[in-house]
């Protein structure tokens, strides 16, 4: 079993988020998370099957969103480079990640010709080592990267030299990750910036932490947006105990937390949904164990 979360860039069309989500689902998979937020104007699912059948999903919903999302236009606080923003694999049970590893490369060469997409190879599956970070793949967004390409730096993997309407795509095998988001009180977000600098391992903060910060408008208040990519590692409640910390003496205050898709459940220990004050968290629908068996039980 492979587990495949696409995320598109779309948040606030429900008739387009709907269009994509039924494309998706196509046979021999399970659509096990959807989620979308008009703040980050983006959308986050997760889908379980076979290998071919999560790569003919994850196809199928990147042609959806390709004909249905202008990057020109589009506008959010999340970071993004294409209508359909990120493909990573995962392998889940009875598959490796060399497996995943090759299911992304074929799904990336496949998206390149049959959409005429760019692709940019990450993480596992990079081709480069400079490429194994999304963060710097995805460095300048849609703006930058097609700034860069035009100038003939920073071309993909597969597809054309040029980004068009539709943006690019970062294709990518991975460990099942943590994508978990905390809300600070205030505006101030060269201290949600500080404090996610802070906390990242690239900057010499948390192993296997990712982290940005950014405004959130709508929310009137800012936000530590956190990519946890060993739970093991590191895990929610380590991280948010550190933000906590570094926030304090700003003045700021957490005022929740979510975790976005799934989450495995040897990430959260006992009491950690009140402690990390998650704001909508749904066992039955998030924890990946729970997913699993529900594949199981419906069956394809």
């Amino acid at each position: 079993m492979v587990g495949v979360v696409p995320n598109f860039s779309e948040g606030r069309r429900r008739d387009v988020i709907d269009e994509i989500v039924s494309a998706l689902q196509v046979p021999g998979v399970l659509l096990v998370n959807v989620q979308w937020d008009t703040d980050h104007n983006r959308l986050d699912t997760t889908l379980l099957g076979t290998p071919d059948a999560v790569r003919a999903s994850a196809l199928a919903g990147a042609t959806a969103a390709v004909s249905l999302i202008d990057m020109t236009e589009h506008r959010g606080s999340h970071p993004r480079m294409g209508a359909v923003d990120v493909i990573p694999f995962m392998p889940v049970r009875d598959v490796t990640m060399e497996e995943c590893v090759e299911l992304a490369r074929r799904a990336g060469r496949e998206l390149a010709e049959t959409l005429d997409l760019p692709v940019y190879l990450y993480d596992r599956a990079a081709l480069v080592p400079d490429r194994r970070s999304l963060a710097v793949v995805r460095k300048g967004e849609y703006e930058g990267l097609r700034a860069a390409v035009a100038a003939g730096e920073r071309l993909p993997d597969f597809g054309p030299a040029e980004i068009g309407r539709a943006g690019a795509v970062a294709v990518g095998a991975r460990k099942p990750l943590v994508a978990f988001n905390v809300y600070l009180s205030g505006r101030d977000e060269a201290a949600a910036k500080d404090i996610a600098r802070a906390l990242r391992e690239s900057s010499g903060g948390l192993p296997a932490v990712r982290a940005i910060g950014f405004d959130v408008p709508e929310r009137q208040c800012v936000t530590v947006s956190m990519n946890l990519v060993d739970y093991e590692v590191t895990p929610p409640r380590r991280a948010f105990d550190a933000l906590v910390e570094l926030a304090a003496p700003k003045g700021m205050d957490v005022l929740s937390s979510e975790i976005v898709g799934l989450v495995p459940a040897a990430a959260l220990g006992p009491g950690d949904v009140d402690h990390l004050r998650l704001e909508g968290f749904d066992e039955e629908e998030q924890i990946l164990e729970n997913l699993v068996k529900r594949y199981d039980e419906v069956g394809t």
